[in-house]
């Protein structure tokens, strides 16, 4: 492909580019063979002003690629996957609760000690733990909203479910045979996070990841808001313990802490992990 400078690109006209935006610049020049092959590489990467800039120009690098007979195989295929992407994300969207929901994180403590133990079978592990953690957030009428490496995000709608799923996640965990131990933290914190793109965003979301990252494996620790909001338990002899109130890294106010206590789960562990900085 012939280089395209400054000169020469001044002296084409508009029509020669597939993008002219309301300032009047010019992207993804279509006025060769070789320019046209690279603007349909490119077009993903080009933020447009709107949709509509966006359709005008796809149907402008089109005719180009008619007029120099290429067929835009992966141009279309990519067309195609870019909207599958936006669509599942818009039903996302809309099938994940709003208003004052129950937000829940987990973790599993010491992680690099497990894939130095189990190096490849690491892989299996993480595996079965999420399995087990999509069952349980199912069966308390729950959703799962993001998992990355040994971590999963989940939310619930009503308070009491989000707790009967953290105490079962605990106890499925304490259950599994396993020559390896395996210790989850929990954090549970009630806001009204925003939906954005399939996810949540807002400072409910990071006051639920702070409250994990300070808890122990094996430890559900929730926030007041969240104890408040458990009017009726749905799990026999539910008892919650004070930790305190807390400065969490990155949050404006402190954060009164407490504990779930249950049978069958352990219930003394060292002070928190606070991280104020």
């Amino acid at each position: 492909m012939p280089e395209l400078n400054a000169s020469k690109r001044a002296q084409l006209p508009n029509s020669a580019f597939a993008y002219v935006d309301s300032r009047g610049e010019r992207r993804l020049p279509i006025h060769d063979e070789g320019h046209v092959r690279n603007a349909l590489s490119r077009f993903n990467q080009v933020k447009f002003e709107d949709e509509e800039a966006s359709e005008r120009s796809r149907k402008r690098l089109l005719n180009a690629a008619k007029k120099y007979k290429i067929v835009p195989v992966g141009f279309v295929t990519g067309q195609i996957q870019s909207e599958r992407e936006f669509g599942q994300s818009q039903r996302r969207n809309a099938t994940l609760p709003t208003g004052l929901v129950t937000l829940m994180m987990t973790d599993i403590e010491g992680s690099t000690n497990l894939v130095n133990q189990l190096g490849k079978d690491y892989a299996k592990l993480i595996r079965e733990i999420r399995t087990m953690i999509r069952k349980v957030v199912a069966s308390q009428l729950g959703h799962v909203v993001d998992v990355r490496a040994d971590e999963s995000f989940a939310v619930f709608k009503r308070p009491a479910d989000a707790v009967a799923g953290a105490v079962a996640i605990q106890r499925a965990i304490g259950e599994r045979p396993s020559p390896h131990e395996v210790r989850i933290r929990i954090g549970l914190h009630s806001g009204k996070p925003t939906v954005s793109d399939g996810n949540y965003i807002g400072i409910a979301v990071h006051t639920a990841a702070r409250i994990c990252s300070a808890a122990h494996g094996g430890q559900i620790v929730l926030s007041a808001q969240t104890r408040d909001a458990v009017k009726d338990p749905t799990v026999d002899g539910l008892r919650f313990h004070s930790l305190g109130s807390h400065r969490l890294r990155g949050l404006p106010e402190a954060v009164a802490l407490y504990q779930v206590s249950v049978e069958g789960l352990a219930v003394k562990f060292p002070r928190l992990k606070i991280d104020s900085k």
